[in-house]
């Protein structure tokens, strides 16, 4: 239409708009009723390319108008949708999304099987709806092969693990950093392809899903990609670590790398186990297997990494753990899930997991990692039981039960109530030796043990102070340094003695 936005539009082109879209807010498409006083806005704002025209106004509710602030429409109903996939959980990836368009019939499909042919330095692919050619590279250092290409999004998956296999998929999708690309590309060009490998006849992106996912929302179908024909799976996967952890403008979640590189590691540390050389098997000599065996890159302060990220692996992803409804996969806690890994790391797994590779045999009852791991669970799960279970997310602030939460959860209050907590349990279990005490839950505890435990923990999650008033001295201290904490809870009567019996 040529009929030029005014400041104000006048009645007859405000019925032009509604005739083109109906009395529906552009925002999520929901109706606005007759007794509701419509708002027009740009959908593309004029700064960024959208004409002052009325194809580019759309009607929108006052509650809607007065949400969006400054976000142009367009961007505003996208980011009510971004709001609506990533609500469906916390470790989503560009599988995930690429189910959701098509689910929502943007796209006919993705993934779909390919047949490639590579002779003569040129690899031909061919699927349903593609057949093309292109010149093939081989990298100088690897010799590994690949050919850069534009796809359609009906020839792309994510490179997660499926089929009890490891992808190569790195982190998990982050809504901001989705939006901030999406608004930035579009006036600004994708400087670097995406990144992939041909795995089961399909094209597995590892690399630039972030891109790939902003581009889908602004409606592109097609990604520049690079794809590697035949990489070493296992130099590729540390390779892709290393770019997305030390070398990252984006670091890691930190609980995705102890999904990430717990889940390899483990997968490693199988192998290890099955082998049959005549050598005694265990997590000592898996490390110095690991740190000598062929190919092998990585720093031993990386393969510790790894070995400890196996461990939390373990506990976090049990079947049996309740407590991890309450975990982040980001490096933040947030109202609904208000521990991290990095938490729990300098908190509960420092004073009661043992995080060094022991020397035990593991085909003998004298190793008891497994018993140590189901111990731990157990241990959450009687936390959440007395207390964490009553997490309430959208709770007042004035809410008593809430405020003791928020104070027990909070990251140096753990960190100091953690040891307390250790001192105390650890006679309670008769553990008195120093090295034994390193490793409490390192053996087998009957239930008689875990009815001591549950005393102790219970008298710390109803210690009195924790539901003191708002804007009492608690919460000052609770945010300053873990040995000042740890200092004012044991003067205020926070003791190994108290939670043992002892009267306050």
């Amino acid at each position: 239409m040529s009929i030029t936005l005014k400041r104000q539009l006048n009645d007859e082109e405000k019925k032009i708009i509604l005739q083109q879209h109906g009395r529906f807010c552009y925002a999520n498409g929901h109706v606005i009723p007759d007794g509701e006083q419509l708002q027009f806005d740009h959908i593309r704002a004029f700064s960024m390319g959208g004409a002052s025209e009325l194809d580019n106004i759309a009607p929108m509710c006052s509650l809607h108008n007065k949400e969006k602030g400054q976000l142009p429409l367009y961007d505003f109903r996208t980011k009510l949708r971004m709001r609506e996939f990533f609500n469906k959980g916390d470790k989503l990836t560009l599988k995930h999304l690429l189910e959701y368009f098509r689910d929502q019939k943007e796209i006919v499909g993705f993934g779909q099987p390919i047949a490639v042919a590579e002779q003569n330095g040129i690899a031909v692919i061919e699927s349903p709806s593609t057949h093309a050619s292109h010149n093939v590279y081989e990298c100088p250092i690897t010799k590994w092969k690949y050919f850069y290409a534009t796809l359609g999004v009906e020839l792309i998956d994510s490179d997660d693990d499926e089929d009890h296999k490891i992808g190569l998929q790195p982190r998990y999708l982050i809504v901001d950093r989705v939006f901030e690309l999406f608004r930035h590309f579009q006036n600004h060009p994708v400087m670097q392809p995406s990144i992939g490998r041909i795995v089961s006849n399909r094209v597995r992106i590892f690399d630039g899903q972030h891109k790939i996912a902003a581009l889908l929302w602004n409606g592109r179908r097609t990604f520049e990609c690079k794809i590697y024909l035949n990489p070493d799976i296992r130099l590729l996967n540390q390779t892709n670590i290393a770019a997305h952890d030390n070398f990252a403008q984006v670091r890691f979640y930190s609980s995705i790398m102890v999904l990430k590189l717990g889940s390899q590691f483990g997968k490693d540390f199988e192998e290890y186990r099955k082998l049959e050389d005549g050598s005694p098997k265990s997590e000592a000599g898996f490390l110095t297997y690991f740190r000598n065996r062929d190919g092998n890159t990585l720093k031993t302060a990386e393969i510790n990494e790894r070995f400890r990220s196996y461990l939390y692996n373990s506990v976090l992803e049990s079947e049996d753990n309740k407590l991890k409804r309450l975990v982040s996969a980001g490096n933040r806690g947030s109202n609904e899930k208000p521990l991290t890994i990095d938490m729990l790391h300098k908190s509960l797994f420092a004073a009661f997991l043992y995080r060094e590779p022991v020397a035990d045999n593991m085909t003998t009852d004298a190793y008891k990692r497994e018993t140590e791991i189901s111990n731990m669970v157990h241990f959450l799960n009687m936390l959440d039981e007395l207390a964490l279970y009553a997490w309430d997310s959208k709770a007042s602030p004035n809410d008593e039960n809430q405020r003791r939460l928020n104070r027990l959860l909070g990251s140096k209050s753990m960190m100091a109530w953690s040891e307390i907590l250790a001192n105390a349990i650890c006679p309670t279990l008769q553990i008195h030796d120093g090295d034994e005490r390193q490793r409490p839950f390192y053996r087998e505890l009957s239930d008689a043990d875990f009815t001591k435990m549950r005393s102790v923990v219970a008298r710390l999650v109803e210690w009195k102070r924790w539901k003191s008033p708002l804007n009492d001295e608690i919460d000052t201290i609770l945010a300053g340094n873990k040995d000042d904490v740890k200092a004012w809870l044991k003067n205020k009567g926070l003791t190994t003695g108290y939670l043992m019996g002892a009267p306050e």
